[in-house]
């Protein structure tokens, strides 16, 4: 295992080395395709002796350190997984249907995974270093990330991701599993109609996102909407919707 991966480290600062990203052309499939072809040059020189299998896997996982994030993204692909906790590069569990289990997959070691945190952060213009050692952030598909690196964290980095369900629960749904009668959901669009304030208050993983994104589309497209959120998680339909995350202070308060 160390050799297959000191070959992965060493072909992908390779292709680091041999890439422009910012001069190709062309949609992200395009643009995979063009790099996977590289990847694939890169590990013929290399003459190693990999079968078929651990030559596509070698290949997949360069790919996913360059466009994704490394040893997550086997993780991010399975729809059953609801939480990914990530307690420093080798110990990282999934939660399926409430139960938790840990898993194969793993980091090379802090640095590694101190990487994938800052790939994270940095994408939504947030930073996780000492000076701010704790973060809250999001995925492309609104998954809430939250990374913590030492001093605060004793053992090294963690990170745990909360996922979003890919069919997302709707009023129907609510009212199927006996969530709320129709009287209810009709009450609480006449308060969101008749600009009342609702406070949606719960403990973590209760629903509050999900019940506000359902409340959410009540409000009439003609009104101008406003959001602030630790981390965009709505997901609004209205055409005038103008989106805001709040910048968490530092250890400095700054």
């Amino acid at each position: 295992m160390d050799s297959f991966n000191q070959l992965k480290s060493r072909l992908h600062r390779k292709l680091v080395e041999q890439l422009d990203m910012a001069r190709m052309t062309g949609d992200d499939e395009t643009i995979r395709k063009q790099v996977r072809e590289v990847v694939e040059r890169l590990c013929e020189q290399e003459q190693t002796l990999l079968n078929l299998n651990e030559r596509q896997r070698l290949i997949s996982e360069v790919l996913d350190e360059t466009f994704g994030l490394g040893p997550l993204e086997v993780l991010l692909a399975d729809p059953t997984i609801s939480d990914i906790l990530i307690n420093g590069p080798r110990r990282i569990y999934v939660e399926r249907k409430g139960q938790l289990t840990m898993t194969d997959v793993r980091f090379r070691d802090d640095a590694h995974l101190m990487h994938v945190i800052d790939k994270i952060v940095s994408a939504v213009g947030r930073r996780c270093d000492e000076v701010s050692p704790m973060v809250d952030a999001r995925l492309k598909d609104g998954s809430r990330v939250n990374a913590v690196i030492p001093p605060l964290a004793i053992d090294g980095p963690s990170m745990s991701i909360r996922r979003f369900g890919a069919d997302p629960i709707t009023w129907d749904d609510y009212i199927a599993f006996n969530s709320c009668t129709q009287q209810m959901r009709d009450f609480l669009k006449a308060c969101v109609v008749s600009h009342m304030n609702v406070l949606i208050v719960g403990g973590t993983g209760s629903g509050k996102t999900t019940l506000l994104n359902n409340m959410s589309c009540f409000i009439p497209e003609t009104e101008r909407i406003v959001t602030i959120e630790d981390a965009a998680e709505l997901q609004l339909r209205q055409p005038h919707v103008v989106r805001l995350e709040s910048r968490p202070a530092n250890l400095e308060k700054t």
